[in-house]
């Protein structure tokens, strides 16, 4: 992952800038949560763990950022000269990438030197917002397809370089099948996966030339495009280039519908591929797909195979962020006190404490509900944080995409079905512990004791 020590919001140094000065040396333990669900949300599902530890773990400031803070003016150089050498030292605990989640249960919690801590905050939101908005949309569209097979087809409608990326990942981790995007392939390892444009057939003198140019040149792995002129020509041109790689030893592999009434016609191109021996031929669907489409085009008895889903899943377009938050949870001091903090402010108040999210589980092994609590408290369940960082060094052996996808897929299963619905109506239980409950009444009064102080 490459340098992004300087992807911060400014105030992120300024404040660090006044710590340093004052010689504010203070522990501090944030949580990165996401605040509330969307509309139409349920539950999230937790990804870019990863790459905000290779962040944590390469932490650093070059000569060349040196020189850019020294030319703005705004820092003195005995700051600048502390950031030389500064490095990330703390100690890190998050969910792991495909675990299902809920609102206010940390994602991410870290433990370090103040300054370390908030300079590191506005990276590690932007990692992990993008991340878990798209796994957690795929998820949908996953749920939605009911066991047939999606496809990530968002390269060309990603918002940069990095978004596609990040898009083909986290829609593998939620249980994508493969991805149009050739470098996430090579990076990842995902499956890739492509057909053909309009251009390509338009390019020819007759559609059927077209496919027979294509079916030429893949002869096992054709999917053809059929609805560039008529699809009921294109069915049948479709079918004469399967009969004709019949007769060489190979087969059609699929056929792709891209537009109109996808239902409609793709119940008609399975029977006429059926009444021609080729049941064998899939059938995929694209165009402007989501959990929304798919879920009313497989209601209405739609013959597809397979979803090829773009836009719509690749910038998550009902809900392209989460309100994810990285607050202050606790500060202790050079002499070992410690001090459990909360936000106030009306509608953003925050949980004070070193805290953990315990899973309660059926006997069937489906999620009942969930406790937010504090580290070490005796509290029904599975803890779900794992130390995965300690003194700026990664603790574990981060799992492969595989396993990462395969746990995602397992979380998922575990959610009971009444919360994957669409809408997102029912509400997933998560409670606060006893002991929690009494460290917020205990902060509040402090709170408001030292915000009436002159």
């Amino acid at each position: 992952m490459r340098r992004l020590s300087l992807l911060l919001d400014l105030y992120e140094l300024t404040m660090a800038a006044s710590f340093f000065e004052q010689k504010v040396r203070l522990q501090a333990t944030f949580d990165l949560f996401v605040r509330t669900l969307p509309e139409n949300r349920s539950f999230f599902v937790a990804a870019g763990l990863e790459n905000a530890l290779k962040f944590l773990e390469g932490f650093s400031f070059s000569p060349q950022d040196i020189d850019f803070l020294k030319q703005k003016g705004i820092f003195k150089d005995a700051f600048l000269d502390y950031l030389k050498t500064l490095r990330f030292t703390g100690s890190v605990h998050g969910l792991p990438e495909g675990t299902v989640f809920f609102p206010n249960e940390p994602l991410i919690r870290i433990t370090a030197p103040i300054i370390e801590a908030q300079l590191v905050e506005s990276c590690l939101l932007n990692t992990c917002n993008v991340a878990t908005t798209l796994c957690s949309k795929a998820s949908r569209v996953v749920v939605a397809a009911k066991g047939r097979g999606v496809y990530d087809f968002s390269l060309r409608r990603t918002q940069g370089a990095d978004a596609a990326m990040a898009a083909s990942r986290s829609s593998y981790i939620a249980g994508c099948c493969g991805t149009s995007n050739t470098l996430a392939g090579l990076t990842y390892g995902i499956p890739v996966a492509g057909t053909m444009a309009h251009s390509f057939v338009l390019s020819f003198k007759s559609e059927l030339e077209s496919f027979r140019a294509y079916a030429s040149t893949f002869p096992d792995t054709t999917t053809l495009l059929v609805d560039t002129y008529d699809y009921y020509r294109g069915v049948a041109n479709a079918i004469t280039v399967a009969k004709e790689l019949e007769v060489k030893g190979h087969a059609l592999k699929a056929i792709r519908l891209d537009s109109g009434d996808l239902a409609a016609i793709s119940k008609r191109a399975r029977r006429v591929l059926n009444e021609a021996g080729l049941s064998h031929v899939k059938i995929l669907a694209s165009g402007n797909l989501d959990e929304f489409k798919i879920g009313k085009l497989i209601a209405r008895g739609a013959k597809i195979d397979v979803f090829g889903v773009g836009t719509n899943m690749g910038v998550s377009s009902d809900a392209p962020y989460l309100d994810v938050i990285y607050k202050l949870s606790q500060i202790s001091d050079t002499k070992g006190r410690v001090s459990p903090v909360m936000k106030l402010s009306k509608e953003k108040v925050t949980y004070p404490g070193i805290k953990q999210v315990f899973r309660v589980y059926t006997k069937k092994g489906l999620y009942q509900k969930d406790s937010i609590g504090l580290e070490g408290e005796k509290v029904e369940g599975k803890p779900l944080l794992e130390k995965v960082m300690e003194r700026g060094k990664i603790t574990i052996v981060y799992p492969s995409l595989e396993k990462i996808r395969s746990f995602a897929a397992d979380n998922l299963k575990a959610l009971p079905t009444k919360y994957k619905n669409l809408k997102g109506r029912i509400r997933y239980p998560v409670i606060l512990s006893r002991s929690l409950q009494r460290m917020i009444v205990k902060v509040r009064k402090a709170s408001s004791s030292k915000s009436a102080k002159v």
